[in-house]
């Protein structure tokens, strides 16, 4: 089959309710093959940023914070929203300062992922940052309450080999830095 022939055609678009990260949508969208009409959730936001930074000793800046999605706190790399104005590598700077309080370094692009593409329709752009140094004290916004931690290359893939550290952004930002997985990766189910 072609893309073409997998297309759903949007019919209609209605905004959903406010809330404070996400434009929500329902598209009537019809089905390419059956023609049913169906309503599908959109959640609209602007793109995401994290990153991969790492100290002149190698040590990965990490930060820790409660997820109210999982409900409880969860280890993972820094990052954060693209504010308007901004692109993303601009963004990443500003996050790692404002969480860490880290700055400097040599900064890379590693590509972008779609986090949800289900229901999502942004990108999430990982960058590494090579080299950062501790410049200030954390600056948290009134919406976060973060404690950062900085990890050794192998005390990061123990993390991710235990299941301690989860976020799927965070691993997809890792693992186009450290080889975090003997191959093929087995994890009993929790």
């Amino acid at each position: 089959m072609t893309d073409d022939e997998l297309n759903w055609r949007r019919l209609s678009s209605q905004p959903g309710p406010e809330l404070p990260l996400f434009d929500v949508r329902l598209d009537e969208m019809e089905h390419p093959e059956s023609g049913d009409v169906l309503s599908r959730l959109v959640l609209s936001s602007v793109d995401w940023v994290n990153m991969v930074a790492l100290t002149s000793a190698g040590e990965s800046v990490m930060v820790r914070q409660y997820r109210f999605g999982v409900g409880y706190p969860t280890l993972e790399t820094p990052g954060g929203m693209v504010d308007p104005g901004e692109d993303s590598l601009t963004a990443a700077r500003r996050e790692l300062l404002e969480e860490t309080g880290y700055s400097g370094g040599n900064w890379r692009y590693l590509g972008a992922v779609e986090p949800n593409p289900a229901i999502h329709d942004h990108l999430c752009h990982h960058w590494l940052a090579e080299g950062v140094e501790q410049t200030q004290a954390p600056a948290n916004t009134g919406g976060e309450h973060i404690a950062v931690a900085l990890m050794s290359e192998s005390a990061v893939r123990e993390a991710v080999q235990d299941g301690t550290i989860r976020h799927a952004l965070a691993l997809s930002a890792l693992a186009r830095v450290f080889d975090l997985w003997p191959r093929p990766f087995v994890q009993a189910p929790a």
